[in-house]
C-alpha cells in the first residue's frame, strides 16, 4: 500500500474513532501533499509528488513540530508541547524507521566511497547521494557534521 493511500485510510478510522486530535494531524499531512501535488503540476508533473518527495514533506513537518514543541517549553506552554509532540507521533507513523548510530555511520561511509568522494569539496555530492537513498530515515542536521567530519579525514 503506497504512502498516500495509508494516509487516507488512516483519516477514515480517525474519524471512525472520533479520534480529533489524531484526525487533525493527519489532515494537515494531506493538505501538504496536495499542496505540493498543486505546484508540482505547476512544473509540469501532472502525476504530483512520489512517496520520497511526500517522505521529504513530512520529514520537515516533524522539523518543524519539534522546533516549535522546543520552543514552547522554554516559554513554559508544556500543553501546547505535548500537543506538538503528539502530532510528531502521528506523522512519524507514516515515516520508515529511523537509523541508528552505527547504521547511519555505515550509510555515511558507504556514500563517500559511492560518489568516490576526496576532500571537504565533495560534501555536497555525499549529501545528495545520502539525500536520495536515505529521505526520512537520518536527521540530515545532524549527519551533516558526520560527513564533513569523514571527509576532512581523508
Amino acid at each position: 500500500m503506497d504512502l498516500r493511500t495509508r494516509i487516507t485510510t488512516s483519516i477514515k478510522k480517525a474519524m471512525r474513532d472520533k479520534d480529533s486530535a489524531r484526525l487533525s494531524t493527519l489532515r494537515l499531512i494531506n493538505a501538504a501533499i496536495k499542496d505540493r501535488d498543486i505546484a508540482a503540476r505547476g512544473e509540469g508533473k501532472e502525476d504530483g509528488v512520489a512517496d520520497d518527495e511526500v517522505l521529504a514533506i513530512m520529514g520537515k513537518m516533524v522539523k518543524q513540530r519539534k522546533d516549535t514543541a522546543k520552543t514552547y517549553e522554554e516559554a513554559g506552554r508544556l500543553d501546547l508541547a505535548e500537543r506538538e509532540l503528539a502530532e510528531i507521533g502521528v506523522i512519524e507513523e507514516f515515516l520508515p524507521r529511523k537509523l541508528s548510530d552505527e547504521e547511519v555511520r555505515a550509510a555515511v561511509d558507504a556514500a563517500v566511497v559511492e560518489t568516490g568522494a576526496s576532500s571537504i569539496r565533495d560534501m555536497g555530492r555525499v549529501m545528495g547521494a545520502l539525500k536520495a537513498k536515505y529521505t526520512g530515515q537520518m536527521d540530515f542536521g545532524a549527519v551533516g557534521p558526520m560527513v564533513k567530519d569523514r571527509l576532512s579525514n581523508l
